[in-house]
């Protein structure tokens, strides 16, 4: 650096110039780090782009819609959103639809934003602390369990498929939703979210509670977790997994909403139980 009243060289960061004693500006303060480190995907990368910010455990997708381009989203995701942004709100596939919906336990509404005018944003976050993840399908099919749809482009197809009796047995419920076409399509889990890619012939265990998607040609059973018996995989707290054979993709969750709900549970009071709990209702009676 040099000094900005008599041009002399001076050692990098000095207050004051060693020469002629001028006071020297200040060094301009470091730009903030970005609110997320995964990048914002361009939409030469797939057709939407978007960007994920929060981290792993509070994440939302920040969706970036050029002029007259929509997308659809689970009723009730939307955190923010430009102002010139149309939100529109239906039952998709008509009654029969929406009723498919209500089986997976998911809104009996979706809501499609559109940017009118110009450009805008949609911020969309799932119901639960929780990653968002981005699929780009190019043709592919994926099975995904009803609370982690959060959206898709339009040009993709979300329909039910029934799991049948491994889907009941396995928690997950008696049906999936089935996202197929080309386009991007983004998943909600309760954790962070960890992709597996397993190789033509490869299996992989995976607890019944922490699926959030699977390629839909992929071959899965469900069965104990421990080989040796039923009592083994009931004490190890497991019971019954998924076990995937590749080739494909598999997509899971680091944390169960099942699970948290058992921790909890023997902390709250009993409606027979006294304490501070029982303590403060009363003062409301």
């Amino acid at each position: 650096m040099t000094c900005t009243a008599c041009g002399r060289p001076l050692p990098e960061g000095a207050a004051f110039c060693l020469h002629c004693g001028a006071r020297q500006p200040a060094a301009a303060a470091p730009a903030p780090p970005p609110l997320d480190p995964r990048p914002s995907v361009p939409a030469g990368a797939g057709r939407l782009r978007y960007q994920i910010v929060g981290g792993n455990a509070f994440a939302c997708a920040r969706v970036e819609l050029g002029p007259d381009q929509a997308i659809r989203a689970e009723a009730g995701a939307m955190v923010g959103m430009s102002a010139n942004v149309e939100l529109d709100a239906r039952m998709q596939g008509g009654l029969v639809g929406a009723l498919k919906r209500m089986v997976t336990r998911e809104s009996f509404f979706v809501s499609t934003y559109t940017a009118r005018g110009g450009a805008g944003e949609v911020l969309l976050a799932p119901a639960v602390p929780g990653d968002v993840a981005a699929v780009e399908l190019a043709g592919r099919t994926l099975l995904v369990q009803s609370s982690s749809w959060l959206a898709g482009e339009l040009d993709l197809a979300v329909d039910t498929e029934f799991a049948g009796f491994r889907g009941l047995f396995s928690g997950e419920g008696l049906f999936f939703i089935r996202v197929s076409g080309r386009g991007t399509v983004l998943l909600s889990s309760y954790g962070a979210i960890v992709r597996r890619s397993l190789p033509p012939g490869a299996r992989y265990v995976v607890d019944t509670g922490h699926v959030v998607a699977f390629e839909a040609q992929m071959p899965y059973h469900l069965r104990k977790a421990a080989r040796s018996g039923w009592l083994r995989s009931i004490l190890s707290g497991e019971s019954l997994v998924a076990e995937f054979t590749g080739p494909g993709e598999v997509w899971l969750q680091t944390r169960n909403l099942a699970s948290l709900a058992g921790a909890l549970f023997p902390l709250f009071p009993s409606q027979g139980q006294g304490g501070a709990a029982a303590g403060l209702g009363n003062l409301f009676d």
